[in-house]
Parts: structure tokens; sequence; C-alpha cells
């Protein structure tokens, strides 16, 4: 089999679905970059009704290019919604989640997308905590909590991801597809680890780099959010 090297090697087989919530700032960089990869055959954008003049930068980023599908929703309804709107709407082979921000480097799909295309696996993790990639140096406590919930995650799933709370996970779109997402906000990642651990299914980890945001540069997840997560844990792991 081929060696993939970099994502000039790959086909396009690659939906990229983007929750959007006001993030006018970085909007037009993100969408370039990811329509530069060569494995992008889709992306799809779930405006969650944001009110600082992202939708009014989206709308010419779409016009001409027929990669994008545009959505808005007319209410804000939370990052989980936005994906479980953006996933139904996938019709490439592999769907992977994609921030709006700057945080996460989508230059980085080819080694994403190499377990599965090997034949591998069926679900990719991108770990921001294993390997020697760039990582901004930030918050301690969110990187304790990170851990803890992991834990809590690998506890209840019997798996061992080192990174639940990644924003990079890759799909074989007939699983993600079948999966009914309930959370609305945060919760969707410890929700979407439990469903895909009852699957049985093929999981792989791969180290990812990491250029986290502070919150003044616009990060949204707080501490209210990781109690949801570990009760997310609890819910969908225990009480289905």
């Amino acid at each position: 089999m081929q060696e993939i090297k970099s994502n000039a090697d790959l086909k396009p087989c690659l939906t990229a679905v983007m929750p959007v919530y006001n993030e006018a700032a970085t909007i037009a960089e993100v969408v370039q970059v990811v329509l530069a990869q060569q494995p992008v055959q889709q992306l799809v954008i779930v405006d969650d009704c944001s009110t600082d003049g992202t939708w009014d930068k989206l709308l010419p980023l779409a016009q001409n290019e027929p990669r994008i599908k545009l959505i808005r929703h007319e209410v804000n309804q939370g990052k989980g919604a936005a994906l479980r709107t953006g996933i139904s709407h996938a019709t490439s082979e592999l769907v992977i989640i994609q921030d709006a921000d700057l945080e996460y480097d989508p230059t980085e799909y080819c080694r994403l997308l190499a377990p599965i295309l090997a034949g591998k696996a069926d679900v990719v993790f991108g770990s921001r905590f294993i390997g020697s990639d760039a990582h901004r140096v930030l918050y301690f406590w969110h990187s304790v909590g990170n851990s803890f919930l992991t834990l809590c995650s690998n506890m209840a799933t019997d798996l061992n991801l080192t990174d639940m709370e990644t924003c990079y996970k890759v799909f074989r779109r007939e699983i993600i597809q079948k999966i009914a997402i309930e959370e609305n906000r945060f919760g969707f990642e410890p929700e979407i680890t439990a469903k895909v651990a009852t699957l049985k299914v093929r999981i792989y980890e791969v180290a990812i780099s990491y250029y986290g945001r502070t919150y003044a540069e616009g990060k949204k997840i707080g501490w209210r959010d990781g109690f949801r997560a570990l009760w997310c844990i609890l819910k969908y792991n225990f009480f289905r």
C-alpha cells in the first residue's frame, strides 16, 4: 500500500464538518486552509446564529465554491446541535470535525486519515497529549480537567485514549451518521466517545499539534462544560 506522506497524496474523500459561533476573526482563514487540503471533498459549515458578523463573512466564501455547504441556525443551540446538523449533510466517505478557530491544523489531515485509508481503523482520535508536535503552553487546570475527564471516560468505556476531549475525530461516514447525537453543547465529546465504544469498531489515536487560544482570544469552553462532560460520561455509559 502506498505510503501517505502529505495531503497531496490523498484523493478527495473527506467531509469536514465545521460548527461556527462568533468566529469572525478567524473564519475566512480557517475555511481557506481547510479547502486547500487535497482530501477535502466537502466542507459543511453550520453557523449557530452568530452575532458578530461571521455569517456575512461566510456568504462570499461559499458563493463560488461548490464544495461548501452553508447552513445557518436561526437560534443559537450549541456546538453539539451544530454538529448534528452538519453531520447529517455529509456525503463523503470519511467525516472529520473541524473547529472554526485556529487551534487545530488542517494540514495534519493526512496523518489523521492514514489509519482508516490503510484499512486498520474505523474511527481516529487526534491526541494533543502524545507525540512531539508543537503545543502552545496555556492553562494548567484545563490540562488537569482534560486528563481527569479522559480517565473517567476510559474507565467507563474500557478504552485507553489519551485525549477524549479532542476536536479532531475522524469517522467512516456510515458510522457517525448512524449515531443519534443528543447533546447540544460541548457534551458531544464524551457522548460520541461512549457511543462509538459500544459499536466495537476499530479506534486509533494519532498525535497532532495544538495551538490553543486564551479566553481573550475567543476560547468558549468553561468549567460548567467540564461538569456537563462528567455527567455525560455517566449518562451515556451507564444510564442508557
